[in-house]
C-alpha cells in the first residue's frame, strides 16, 4: 500500500569531532570543484531538501558557528542542550522537532560523511513510499554494510522516542529486523565513515581518481 508520507530531513551535527580536530561538519566538499564554500553541511542539506519537505540539523555546542550556514541553506535548526550524552540524544530530539513540525516520516542522515548521490535518495523514497504497513524503515546497504540514510515512518518514530536514553539506534534497528527492509544500492557514500583527518584524506583521493 503506498504511504503518503510527509518528509522531514533530519542532520545530526552536534558532535564535537574530537577525532578530526575539527567540526567535520565544515569539511570541504566536494573536493577539485568550483563550489568554494561548500561543505559536509551545505552538501548534506542540498541532497536531502530535493526530497523532503522542510530539512532540520541538530547542532550542540556548535550552534553559533553552524547556525547561520544552515539558515542560509535554507533548513532549520534544534541545539541539543548536552549533546555530550551522545548521538542517540540528538536522534531523539531531532525526530520530537519533526513531529512538533508535523511530519510523519523522516530521512536520517550524519553530518560526518558526504551526502549520498540523487539516484540513490530516490530510489530509497520510491521503497520506503510503497512499503507495506509492517515495514517501518528502508535503510542503504552497500558492501554488506548498512548505512545513510534511513527514512523512517511515524512507528519507528515513536520506538525510537521511547526507547532509553542510553540505547543506541543500531540497538534499536536490531530489536525491530521485522519492519526494516534493507536496500542494497551500489553507492559507497551510504556506508563512509569519516572521523579522522586520514579518513578525510581517503576519501578526497578516491573521489579525485
Amino acid at each position: 500500500m503506498k504511504r503518503a508520507a510527509s518528509l522531514c530531513g533530519i542532520i545530526l551535527a552536534a558532535g564535537e569531532s574530537t577525532r578530526m580536530g575539527k567540526d567535520k561538519a565544515l569539511l570541504p566538499w566536494p573536493p577539485g570543484r568550483a563550489s568554494a564554500g561548500q561543505t559536509f553541511l551545505s552538501a548534506a542539506i542540498r541532497a536531502v531538501s530535493d526530497f523532503n519537505d522542510m530539512v532540520v540539523v541538530v547542532v550542540g555546542k556548535n550552534e553559533d558557528v553552524l547556525g547561520p550556514l544552515i539558515f542560509a541553506d535554507g533548513a532549520s535548526l534544534v541545539c541539543n542542550p548536552a549533546p555530550e550524552r551522545g548521538q542517540f540524544s540528538s536522534l531523539q530530539i531531532g525526530l520530537q522537532k519533526a513531529l512538533d513540525l508535523g511530519r510523519d516520516a523522516v530521512m536520517i542522515t550524519l553530518v560526518d560523511r558526504p551526502p549520498a548521490n540523487s539516484a540513490t535518495l530516490k530510489a530509497l523514497c520510491d521503497v520506503f513510499n510503497s512499503a507495506p504497513d509492517e515495514i517501518w524503515a528502508v535503510i542503504p546497504e552497500y558492501g554488506g554494510k548498512h548505512g545513510h540514510p534511513l527514512l523512517a515512518d511515524r512507528s519507528m518514530i515513536e520506538v525510537f522516542l521511547k526507547a532509553p536514553a542510553n540505547a543506541t539506534a543500531r540497538d534499536i534497528e536490531h530489536q525491530n529486523l521485522e519492519h526494516i527492509q534493507y536496500l542494497s544500492v551500489e553507492d559507497p557514500l551510504v556506508a563512509v565513515n569519516v572521523n579522522t583527518p586520514q579518513d578525510y584524506e581517503v576519501l578526497v583521493s578516491a573521489f579525485l581518481k
